[in-house]
């Protein structure tokens, strides 16, 4: 994601706003450089990061960069920072190392920071299960890179999920009992849990938030569910106690209160409702 340019920074936010189907990384690197513009206008900041997150409400790195911003006593000093702390997030090298030789991995969609980890490994095969092509550009990757994997039908979640080593689900956003995940997530999450398979939630930099966040994310898929047929939406709400361990920029650590731990204070000026 690249803005071609030079313009406002507002309209520079409005463009980031409007963005959708980009790698949350340089999601928020993007808004990252618009917000560090604002530094002509700082009481326009907090206004900007509220319409922000209300225009991605499922983009936990989003809410982290805000969040830790809207806090700060030095927001424009810390935006570079946050936007350097994602850039060398090493989630995807803690998952490369913590994979077992030779395994079998069940994945869903399009997990960025999932595809990075196993471009690293050439011993891996990935069943990959798609949903209405959400996967087509993961596996793309995965073939550039020559690693070895199949496209599997959502149908046969079960029985990919019996054969694998671990199953692997990148988190949008989570905290110490709910994780915010791509439609379908429960389903193989589920199945594993019946065969033993052991279930890794892949979290990267600024995927652990408050409660008060995922509350708002579930008040978000609740609200859009009341409009339309759940089984329509691209996320759902799923309970941590599905999984055994967590991925994140530390290395793995089994499931519990330390591996969900928020990286962002609560920043109660995002949760207010605003209209864009």
């Amino acid at each position: 994601m690249s803005y071609v340019g030079v313009v406002h920074p507002i309209e520079h936010l409005r463009y980031v706003a409007r963005a959708h189907g980009v790698d949350p990384a340089a999601l928020v690197e993007e808004t990252a450089h618009a917000l560090g513009s604002l530094h002509f206008d700082p009481a326009s900041l907090v206004v900007a990061c509220r319409r922000i997150v209300k225009r991605h409400p499922f983009s936990g790195p989003l809410w982290w960069l805000c969040s830790n911003v809207a806090t700060s006593s030095e927001p424009f000093e810390a935006v570079w920072e946050l936007a350097d702390q994602i850039r060398s997030d090493r989630t995807a090298s803690e998952l490369a190392t913590a994979l077992p030789d030779e395994s079998k991995v069940v994945t869903i969609g399009n997990p960025s920071v999932i595809a990075a980890g196993l471009v690293r490994r050439g011993d891996v095969r990935v069943l990959a299960l798609d949903i209405d092509h959400s996967a087509t550009s993961f596996v793309h990757r995965l073939e550039r890179y020559d690693v070895d994997y199949e496209p599997i039908d959502a149908g046969a979640a079960g029985t990919a999920t019996r054969v694998a080593d671990v199953v692997l689900l990148e988190v949008l956003a989570m905290d110490e009992t709910r994780m915010v995940l791509p439609s379908g997530s429960s389903t193989i999450a589920a199945a594993a849990t019946t065969w033993e398979t052991p279930v890794w939630a892949v979290a990267g930099v600024g995927r652990r938030l408050p409660s008060a966040c995922i509350d708002a994310m579930a008040e978000k898929c609740d609200a859009l569910a009341a409009h339309q047929d759940p089984w329509t939406l691209d996320i759902e709400v799923v309970p941590t106690r599905l999984l055994t361990d967590v991925i994140g920029p530390q290395g793995i650590m089994p499931m519990g209160p330390p591996a969900a731990q928020a990286e962002c204070p609560v920043a109660a000026e995002l949760l207010r409702t605003v209209a864009m």
